[in-house]
């Protein structure tokens, strides 16, 4: 894994938790952040011993987006290929977390703006401080929302209000989003950390097989028809039927005492 004082990274209980750390950028991304995200989330890929990851930022913001200051026209010099820097940072980032079979929680502690709020609801299972505001800033430096920003803001609120969130880069409050289905939920700032923790743990102690293939199922459910998404879940429900977890769901279920699941 890479090194990085950029991304701490830390695992207790089976939850991977990773940490954005330039707290004086407000956490915004330099190279050395974007690689150092990739490697935690390819080392929750590859670490059994990982069964879930809880991302959240430093300090008073959780994410600002791309740091600026790396791209100050009166430097001088070429323009910078941004399509480049998605394909070569961003994109692979929000690819390892969405096809990450291990639940994701994010807990947003401040501002998340443009590709911040996006990796975001990039995450499975989102709680933010009521504090916390959520920022398409694109439109302001006469950019268009990446990160996967067009993808889920449309397919999670529709186009009307994606729309009018990405042109006007109006800021979207913690419980606006929560209403709005952007987000699972706001929390008072004080028990942020404690309900994301306590929330990651319980995922983590759960059946993380069969956590990562209804992740599976319900993100193919956008573009599947009924009978491909049919054929899916029986497809899915055989593999965790056959699963070690299930077998001690059931056991534990009859002996009526709480199971120990393994993940497999």
């Amino acid at each position: 894994m890479t090194s990085s004082e950029t991304v701490l990274a830390g695992l207790a209980g089976g939850v991977l938790t990773l940490r954005l750390n330039r707290p004086e950028k407000l956490n915004s991304f330099n190279e050395e952040m974007h690689l150092a995200l990739r490697a935690g989330f390819q080392r929750a890929q590859d670490d059994p011993q990982v069964r879930a990851v809880l991302l959240t930022g430093s300090g008073r913001g959780f994410c600002a987006g791309q740091d600026l200051g790396d791209r100050d026209p009166r430097k001088g010099g070429p323009a910078p290929d941004l399509g480049r820097t998605l394909e070569t940072f961003y994109n692979p980032n929000l690819r390892l977390i969405r096809s990450l079979e291990k639940p994701v929680v994010c807990a947003v502690n401040g501002v998340a703006a443009g590709a911040g709020a996006n990796i975001a609801f990039a995450c499975d299972i989102v709680l933010a401080a009521q504090s916390a505001k959520f920022i398409q800033a694109f439109s302001k430096i006469g950019l268009i929302p990446d990160a996967g920003g067009s993808w889920s803001l449309t397919r999670i609120l529709g186009e009307p209000r994606a729309k009018a969130l990405a042109l006007t880069a109006e800021p979207l409050s913690a419980a606006k989003a929560a209403e709005w289905g952007l987000i699972w939920k706001a929390v008072e700032d004080e028990s942020l950390m404690i309900q994301a923790e306590e929330l990651a743990q319980s995922l983590a102690a759960g059946p993380t097989l069969g956590l990562g293939l209804t992740k599976r199922l319900i993100q193919a459910a956008a573009v599947n028809s009924l009978d491909e998404q049919l054929d899916m879940e029986r497809d899915c429900q055989r593999a965790a039927g056959l699963s070690a977890d299930y077998a001690e769901g059931v056991t534990a279920f009859l002996e009526k005492r709480k199971p120990e699941f393994q993940g497999r």
